[in-house]
């Protein structure tokens, strides 16, 4: 990042995901949090000009609060190494890496990370038969927020009648019962366990409107199982070749202690809203929203 007393930040925000609306809210967050912090920010929505936009305005650095498909799986950040302009988050590929949920779990396994089990399909395969046998649960393999996800029960006769816009080849997964966890890394660093309650599947509502969920933190789980999330989120972090900030989801069966805490899937650009984890998580350590916006800033560079 430039050394200028005042470096011009572009926060790139909105594009054309599923998660454009999610991701306005993050980018204004941050932006206004930028501010405040005393850089000069402006926000950018990226759209198919995005090249000549940074072209002309030079950022010094750009902060990607993109989410979804375009702006969080290493195409933005390909962009970005060919116009030379550092960026934020992780690079090119642990961010394809990581949107690809199949190939994520791939990586978790080689590193000895628990998962559960999961197929690619068709999604007109799905629609006709079970896959496997349920509990299950279908969702797309690239996207995230629970974007497009489908809980098919125990005892349930009829496969998913999944909608026309789901993509061609979806993730079936087994679902794994239990408590929602998560947990944020900061450059090498395990911030603490949040335990999700909701009243029902932890779904885009649930993520985004207020009051859709409530975060409990640090999670009132044994010693065991927070030592477990913070090593998991660590590992899955280096593993995925992150960089920055990333956040870990976890399933956990308190029934079955830690043989019951599983990997669901880890963000690399976790939401920044005013109802989002990781800066819940970074204020319980002490890092305020605005400081934790410029460790993102200041830790950007142009090859992740």
């Amino acid at each position: 990042m430039s050394s200028r007393a005042n470096p011009k930040v572009a926060v790139l925000m909105g594009g054309p995901s599923a998660e454009r609306e999610v991701s306005l809210s993050t980018g204004r967050e941050c932006a206004a949090a930028l501010r405040d912090e005393g850089f000069e920010v402006h926000e950018v929505d990226a759209g198919r000009d995005l090249a000549s936009v940074l072209t002309s305005l030079s950022p010094d650095v750009c902060f990607n609060a993109l989410h979804g498909r375009w702006g969080e799986d290493g195409c933005v950040q390909g962009l970005l190494e060919w116009l030379g302009i550092p960026y934020t988050h992780s690079g090119v590929l642990a961010s394809a890496l990581a949107m690809d949920k199949e190939r994520t779990k791939d990586v978790y396994r080689r590193h000895g990370l628990p998962v559960v089990d999961s197929v690619l399909a068709a999604r007109d395969e799905v629609k006709e038969r079970h896959v496997m046998a349920p509990p299950y649960v279908v969702k797309p393999f690239n996207e995230g927020s629970s974007v497009g996800v489908y809980l098919v029960s125990e005892g349930a006769n009829d496969p998913p009648q999944l909608s026309d816009d789901m993509p061609e080849t979806v993730m079936v997964e087994a679902f794994a019962p239990g408590r929602e966890l998560t947990t944020t890394v900061v450059g090498d660093r395990a911030l603490c366990v949040t335990d999700i309650l909701t009243d029902g599947w932890y779904d885009y509502d649930a993520k985004y409107k207020p009051g859709g969920s409530r975060h409990v933190l640090p999670a009132a789980v044994p010693d065991e199982i927070t030592a477990a999330c913070l090593d998991y989120a660590v590992r899955a972090h280096n593993a995925l070749g992150c960089k920055g900030v990333s956040r870990t989801d976890f399933r956990w069966d308190e029934s079955k202690g830690l043989a019951g805490l599983i990997l669901l899937e880890t963000n690399t650009q976790p939401g920044m809203t005013p109802t989002s984890l990781t800066p819940e998580q970074a204020a319980h350590t002490g890092m305020s929203f605005g400081a934790l916006c410029r460790w993102i800033v200041e830790d950007a560079s142009c090859h992740r």
